[in-house]
């Protein structure tokens, strides 16, 4: 497990530990004791930072999807270029780094994140990316390899795990490919 504590604060070290245990017993198994326990701590000291199960995974929603949120905002101040969408690519699998315990737990907890108001916060955030990359009067073919360009990010997470190889070096070629077919899409029409 990669579970590099971030900042010594006790809210943090709460999300962290809770991560953890949703990602070990699933988030309907663990109990807010459990995670009190685990972090020695009362559960009275937790209950100062989170009421419930779900206040904690929405805090995690928005401390870990900010990167993504700021990135948008930046994305919609710039002109809608190559650069510019390469660059989002760029910054995208950044913030990916950030989010990666998040989106594990997406992909493990899927019913959870169906019931939770997150899987919309999620969404929205994954059509305002698609909204910045995707040229609607390009032909369709374009349009798809924008959209696959962004969601091949996803990749190295899921359809990557099985595959042997160092992180790094996974997180390079997906770069690389999103990359190659962001210039492909931009490229003057091939298709007759």
């Amino acid at each position: 497990m990669g579970s590099t504590p971030r900042r010594g604060d006790t809210r943090q070290r709460i999300q962290d530990v809770a991560l953890e245990l949703f990602a070990e017993h699933g988030y309907d198994k663990t109990s807010l004791r459990e995670i009190a326990e685990q972090l020695e701590v009362t559960k009275a000291a937790l209950y100062y930072h989170f009421k419930t199960k779900e206040d904690i995974v929405l805090s995690l929603f928005q401390d870990l999807g900010r990167p993504m949120d700021e990135l948008i905002a930046w994305g919609e101040q710039q002109p809608r270029t190559l650069e510019t969408k390469q660059e989002l690519l760029r910054r995208y699998s950044a913030a990916m780094d950030i989010g990666e315990p998040l989106m594990r737990f997406m992909q493990e907890n899927q019913a959870t994140v169906r019931e939770l108001s997150i899987g919309q916060i999620f969404k929205n955030r994954m059509l305002a990316m698609s909204a910045l990359v995707r040229d609607p009067e390009a032909p369709m073919v374009d349009q798809v390899r924008s959209i696959t360009a962004l969601f091949s990010m996803h990749a190295r997470m899921f359809a990557l795990q099985t595959v042997e190889g160092d992180p790094e070096d996974k997180r390079k070629a997906v770069l690389e490919v999103a990359l190659d077919l962001m210039k492909q899409a931009h490229e003057p029409s091939a298709h007759g």
